[in-house]
């Protein structure tokens, strides 16, 4: 991913009250709530922004109006502690929060104030931004700063090489014209397409989200729209395909909320490092599933390492050097140790994943450096790399020994090295140790680089000789 996922949209403050219930009250027939303990998060746009920047692999920028009040510094502080830059226009009072009050894992009440000031006009720091972004995710919470005339002009400039995914509300705005993915859920989408809702039924209500779909790609002028259908997963309808559905695993229990920013928030980091819209909607629909299951927007802790998700790699998902930086600093906080390693990782093949198993084994993570692909073409020449940078970084991201991966475009990692300054950097091949570029450096923080040992035979040049002299036998 080249540049940031920049998400614009209504930024709120969420509160959970979570107590226990034992009785009703006499006045009436309501529980009582003891002891309920407080707990704050970011809502709205900034929790989609905070989903995407725990999963990793790339830089995320929030532009939004968190307001002048104390709701609004708390906000800031959140953001701040989930590794989230701020772009903030200004918002006349304070941010909106909505606080649900809880008992066993159930919401018994949700209160909603604040948020009655319009947001200011897009800075020209925002405006630059969505120039420089990879992907825009439009979390669109209908409090207004979707509607504003110099957002929706700076969002119909952006081209089509750079995707937004916008996620909208009924009281939001409309999308904008090619937007390469909207995410309505089925209610939001039956009303958009001004249809009935669905009888009870899964057959009734695919029925309905497929032509509720097929409207709203039509009267969006969308390349895509991807009605999520809560447990169901979601169904997809592009171009004149026949529309597809993308079931979600089963959920045992689990917390609904949240799940359609974190839908959103990974389809939009995906697109934007290049997949396909097929391939963004299966990753998200894995994606939210995993958040439910793992107990929604009530589970979330900023200071903690979040675990891998599946389809979507290893445990900082890809290329992030932010996600690798804070990794580290988990790690570190631990008292455990931060190991390194680093190649073009092309035609994965055996000895590389024994290489990486011994790395991992010297300490308590494992940030592979990852040549890209220019960088493997100047040291390997212009046949290769066999295999793409994205692919490389999702194949080494789905290893167990690997714990996140960062990119690299110069002809050795030493400036990311410098970055992360790991505790160990290991090599595997035939090396002395007086030949790595990487043991001065390593030197200079107190680390060390060590070399591995290597199995015998196993390179990818040889499978690429073996496959040529292959080719010429049957020939």
């Amino acid at each position: 991913m080249s540049g940031p996922l920049v998400v614009l949209g209504d930024a709120l403050l969420d509160k959970d009250l979570e107590g226990r219930v034992e009785r009703l009250t006499p006045e009436a027939p309501v529980p009582v709530v003891d002891e309920p303990s407080e707990r704050a998060r970011p809502g709205g746009a900034a929790l989609a922004a905070t989903l995407a920047a725990a999963a990793g692999g790339a830089e995320v920028i929030l532009v939004s109006a968190l307001g002048d009040g104390e709701r609004g510094r708390l906000l800031g502080r959140l953001l701040d502690l989930a590794g989230v830059e701020v772009i903030d226009l200004g918002l006349a009072g304070d941010a909106p929060e909505k606080v649900r009050v809880r008992a066993g894992g159930h919401t018994l009440l949700r209160i909603d104030r604040g948020g009655a000031g319009r947001p200011g006009a897009l800075s020209a720091e925002a405006e630059l931004a969505l120039a420089g972004a990879a992907g825009v995710l439009v979390a669109d919470y209908g409090r207004g700063l979707t509607a504003e005339p110099s957002v929706q002009a700076a969002l119909e400039r952006i081209g089509p090489g750079r995707p937004v995914v916008w996620d909208p509300h009924p009281k939001g705005a409309t999308p904008v014209p090619g937007a390469r993915l909207v995410t309505p859920n089925r209610a939001e989408a039956a009303a958009a397409a001004r249809l009935t809702p669905a009888a009870p039924g899964p057959g009734a209500e695919l029925a309905m989200a497929a032509n509720a779909g097929r409207r709203l790609l039509a009267a969006w002028r969308a390349a895509a729209v991807a009605v999520t259908l809560g447990a169901r997963g979601a169904l997809l309808v592009e171009g004149d395909t026949a529309p597809r559905v993308f079931p979600a695993p089963p959920v045992a229990g689990g917390d609904p909320c949240g799940a359609g920013d974190r839908f959103a928030a990974a389809a939009a980091a995906m697109l934007a490092g290049g997949a396909l819209v097929s391939e963004a909607v299966a990753g998200a629909v894995a994606a939210a599933s995993h958040f439910v299951a793992g107990g929604g927007a009530a589970a979330i802790d900023l200071g903690a390492q979040r675990p891998a998700e599946p389809g979507l790699g290893g445990h900082h998902q890809g290329g992030g050097l932010r996600a690798a930086q804070r990794l580290a600093a988990e790690v570190r906080a631990r008292g455990g140790t931060v190991v390194s390693t680093g190649g073009c990782f092309d035609l994965l093949h055996a000895g590389h994943v024994a290489s990486l198993r011994a790395a991992r084994a010297l300490g308590d993570c494992l940030i592979v450096c990852l040549n890209s692909d220019a960088s493997v073409r100047r040291r390997k020449g212009a046949g290769r790399p066999l295999v793409t940078e994205r692919d490389r970084a999702a194949v080494l991201a789905a290893l167990d020994a690997v714990d996140a991966v960062v990119m690299f475009d110069e002809a050795t990692p030493a400036r990311v090295l410098d970055q992360l300054r790991p505790d160990v950097f290991a090599k595997g091949g035939d090396y002395a140790l007086a030949e790595l570029p990487e043991a001065d450096l390593l030197a200079a923080w107190g680390g060390q680089a060590v070399i591995l040992p290597y199995l015998e035979g196993r390179s990818t040049t040889r499978l690429l000789e073996e496959a040529r002299s292959h080719g010429q036998d049957a020939s």
